[in-house]
């Protein structure tokens, strides 16, 4: 039976790039590796066929042969070709697939420096510190390099020895039925050393546990969500890698009289029945002191009135935004007799009077409902 063409096979033109035709054998080869497909005599032909592909067209005179002469150019009865066998095949799938099977490194080479994981710390502010900002002191716990073996695990005055099993590498050659690939050295996991003699302190693990106390300078501005970048101050890394970093996840606590959103804030500002009739004048507090609010005669509850630039600055800068203050007309409680005589005598006179436009809200609503009843036919 005649063999496919190569580049039919992985399924890419002739003039394909070599990182194009990687990632073509990688597609072909994850779709009938025998892990995936046990049992399965056709995926396990085809998979060898992808890997023989890859091989020829992957090693550049090789592939010149094969452009030239096709099969016969690089078929190892010509002299050439596939020849290499299992060893050849090994260090193709290896390459393309190390760091699927535990192998980051691809070409066998020691592992490389891992950075520290990163932490995070949520810390709650008031919304005045959030505005105006605030230096906060944190204690957190995280993984430090142990100072009395300098993060290298062996006792102090020794040094870690080659690891036996990879030779120093960190990785070894695992065979699977017809291949092998590259897993993390299972004696040294990875690290190329070993140790033999632990230090005391951190016994062997080359970190510690240490509670640090670190000072926080929160920017003015800040809101919830916000987050505060402490470069370096998180876990220690692994074989000499830098430290990860420390995240502060800001929150902002509720606060008793203002709701932010954004620049703006908002508050409630309760007034009497007599105030929102009659119109008045109050006190309203911001952030940095207080202000008159005057209230037209006939406000109704819900009116909105903007305080221009007594809001706040966002720490992604920009002025400052504007309170909104919304008024709440407050109904009296715990009348006395001769308040409610007072009352029900005012009650009397709006209904007397000839005005029909008194309670505007309320004769609008009335008339609504009326309209809905008589179109539903109730």
């Amino acid at each position: 039976m005649s063999k496919r063409d190569y580049y039919e096979v992985l399924g890419v033109a002739k003039d394909t790039s070599e990182r194009d035709l990687k990632k073509a054998y990688r597609r072909m080869a994850m779709k009938y590796h025998p892990d995936k497909n046990p049992d399965d005599a056709e995926a396990e032909s085809k998979f060898k066929e992808v890997s023989e592909a890859y091989e020829v067209l992957s090693d550049a005179d090789k592939r010149q042969a094969y452009d030239r002469f096709g099969h016969a150019g690089v078929d190892q009865r010509q002299g050439g070709g596939f020849g290499g066998g299992a060893n050849n095949f090994s260090d193709i799938f290896g390459d393309v697939f190390g760091d699927i099977f535990g192998g980051a490194q691809g070409g066998g080479g020691r592992t490389r420096a891992r950075r520290g994981a990163d932490l995070r710390y949520p810390l709650d502010l008031d919304l005045e510190e959030a505005v105006r900002g605030v230096t906060k002191e944190i204690k957190i716990r995280a993984q430090v390099n142990c100072n009395t073996c300098d993060g290298s695990g062996a006792k102090k005055g020794t040094t870690p020895d080659t690891c036996g099993t990879c030779k120093g590498a960190g990785q070894v050659r695992m065979s699977q039925g017809f291949f092998s690939v590259q897993q993390t050295c299972p004696v040294c996991h990875g690290a190329g050393q070993v140790v033999k003699d632990p230090c005391g302190d951190c016994h062997g693990q080359g970190v510690t546990q240490e509670v640090k106390t670190l000072s926080v300078k929160i920017p003015a501005g800040v809101d919830t969500g916000d987050r505060i970048r402490l470069a370096g101050e998180g876990e220690a890394g692994g074989n000499g890698g830098p430290a990860g970093d420390l995240y502060v996840q800001v929150e902002v606590r509720e606060h008793a009289i203002f709701q932010r959103d954004g620049r703006n804030l908002y508050c409630d500002v309760p007034i009497s029945f007599a105030d929102a009739s009659l119109g008045g004048e109050l006190e309203v507090p911001t952030l940095d002191g207080r202000v008159k609010l005057k209230i037209p005669a006939e406000t109704q509850t819900g009116k909105l009135f903007r305080l221009r630039g007594k809001g706040v600055s966002s720490v992604r800068g920009g002025g400052p935004g504007d309170l909104m203050c919304r008024v709440v007309v407050e109904t009296p409680v715990n009348l006395s007799k001769r308040q409610k005589e007072l009352l029900e005598e005012f009650q009397q006179t709006l209904e007397d009077s000839e005005s029909k436009n008194q309670s505007p809200q309320k004769t609008t609503w009335f008339e609504g409902v009326k309209n809905f009843f008589e179109d539903m036919k109730f």
